[in-house]
C-alpha cells in the first residue's frame, strides 16, 4: 500500500521473516561468526528437509547398534587387550603396529569406530539445531547422545587399563546401550511433532507397557552378568570372570526372556480388547517376532556351547530387542500436529468413554 494512502496513524504491518540469513558488512565478521558459535551460524544459513532430520537421526541410531557389535567382535576374538593400554593403543604408539597382529588390528579398528559414531552424532546433532521452528527438545536429545559417546569411551577406556574386570565390561555395556537408548529416542522424537504427548490408551495399559519396559531393562542386565560369569573373557590370558554359576545366571536370564514375551503377548492382547490404534498394535507385534527370534538363537547358543557366532547374533539381537520395546513403550502416546491420525476405533472410543479414560480424539 503506498504511504499516501495508508490510512493516518495506522502502524505498518510487520514484514514476514522469510529466511534466517543475517546481514554482514564484510567477510570478517562472518568469520567471526562462525568460530565464535559454528552451529548458530550453521542455523542462519542451512534448514534441513525433516526428511534430511530423519535420516539423520536414524543414521546415528544405526552407528550405535554397529558399535556394539563390533565391541562384542573385539571380545569374542579375543581381542580386549589387543591395545595394551588407552589412550595410546601401545607404550610407544598410539595405533596398532604389526607386532600387535590381528587382535590389535580388531581392537584399534574398534576405538576407531568412535569417530564414525561421533561423525553420525554430529550430523544429528547440527540437523536438529537447524530445524525451523527451533526444536529445542530435539536438540537437547541429539546432544545426549554426545555425552554418552564420550562417557562411552571413559569407560571403555578404564577397561582396557583394569584389564577386562568382568563388572568393568558389563558397565561397558550398559553404557553403550544408554547410547542406543538415547539415539532411539532421538530418531523416534525426529518423527513427531512438538505438540502435548496424548495418550492412545487408558492408564492401566499404559502401566503394563511400562512394566514391560522395565523387565527388558531387566532381561538386558541379566544378559551382561551371564556373559560376565561365561567363558567369552576378551582376552586369551587369564581374565576373571563374576562368582556366580553360569549353568543359574544363564536359567534365570531364560525366565526373564519368557516373561517378557509373556508381557508382550497380554499386551497385545490388551491392546486388541480395548480396540487401540493399529501403531501401538503393530509396535507390540514387531517386539514378539524380535523376542522369539532371540530366544531361538539364545537356545541355539546354549545347545552348542556358545559359538561366537551365535554368540554375535544374540549381542545384535539385545539390541534389537532393547529398540522394538522403546518403540512400543513411546507408540502408546503421539505428539504430531495430526492428532485424528491414531483415533481408536468406534468400540475403542465408547468404552474409553465409559471409564472416563483420555483418547487421542479428547484432550490428555
Amino acid at each position: 500500500m503506498p504511504a499516501a494512502a495508508r490510512a493516518p496513524g495506522r502502524p505498518r504491518a510487520p514484514r514476514e521473516r522469510t529466511h534466517k540469513r543475517p546481514s554482514y558488512d564484510g567477510g570478517v565478521p562472518k568469520l567471526l561468526h562462525a568460530a565464535r558459535n559454528p552451529l548458530a551460524y550453521l542455523d542462519q544459513r542451512w534448514t534441513p528437509h525433516p526428511h534430511t532430520v530423519r535420516r539423520a537421526t536414524l543414521a546415528a541410531l544405526v552407528m550405535s547398534v554397529v558399535i556394539v557389535v563390533t565391541g562384542g567382535a573385539v571380545r569374542l576374538t579375543g581381542s580386549g587387550l589387543g591395545c595394551e593400554t588407552w589412550p595410546k593403543c601401545g607404550a610407544d604408539s598410539l595405533t596398532a603396529t604389526p607386532e600387535m597382529g590381528l587382535h590389535g588390528a580388531i581392537e584399534f579398528g574398534n576405538r576407531l569406530m568412535t569417530y564414525v559414531v561421533c561423525a553420525a552424532v554430529g550430523w544429528a546433532i547440527v540437523a536438529a539445531r537447524c530445524t525451523a521452528p527451533r526444536r529445542r527438545g530435539l536438540t537437547r536429545l541429539a546432544w545426549s547422545q554426545f555425552w554418552v559417546v564420550v562417557a562411552n569411551a571413559l569407560v571403555g577406556g578404564v577397561t582396557v587399563l583394569l584389564e577386562l574386570n568382568p563388572w568393568i565390561v558389563a558397565a561397558h555395556f550398559l553404557a553403550a546401550t544408554a547410547l542406543v537408548t538415547t539415539s532411539t529416542l532421538t530418531w523416534l522424537r525426529a518423527r513427531e511433532g512438538d505438540a502435548p504427548p496424548r495418550p492412545l490408551a487408558g492408564r492401566r495399559v499404559r502401566q503394563l507397557a511400562a512394566v514391560l519396559t522395565a523387565v527388558t531393562a531387566l532381561l538386558v542386565v541379566a544378559g551382561t552378568v551371564v556373559t560376565g560369569t561365561g567363558p567369552h573373557a576378551g582376552d586369551s590370558s587369564e581374565v576373571p570372570r563374576m562368582p556366580f554359576d553360569w549353568e543359574t545366571v544363564a536359567r534365570a536370564h531364560s525366565a526373564l526372556a519368557w516373561s517378557v514375551v509373556a508381557l508382550t503377548v497380554l499386551l497385545w492382547l490388551v491392546l486388541r480388547v480395548v480396540d487401540a490404534p493399529l501403531a501401538p498394535r503393530a509396535r507390540v507385534r514387531e517386539l514378539l517376532v524380535v523376542l522369539l527370534a532371540q530366544a531361538g538363537v539364545g537356545y541355539a547358543q546354549y545347545a552348542t556351547d556358545l559359538p561366537v557366532v551365535l554368540v554375535g547374533i544374540h549381542l545384535l539381537g539385545s539390541a534389537l530387542v532393547w529398540i522394538a520395546a522403546l518403540r512400543v513403550q513411546l507408540s502408546l502416546r503421539e505428539r504430531g500436529p495430526e492428532p485424528h491420525a491414531a483415533v481408536p476405533g468406534p468400540a475403542g472410543r465408547a468404552r474409553a468413554a465409559a471409564a472416563g479414560e483420555p483418547t487421542s480424539a479428547t484432550p490428555a
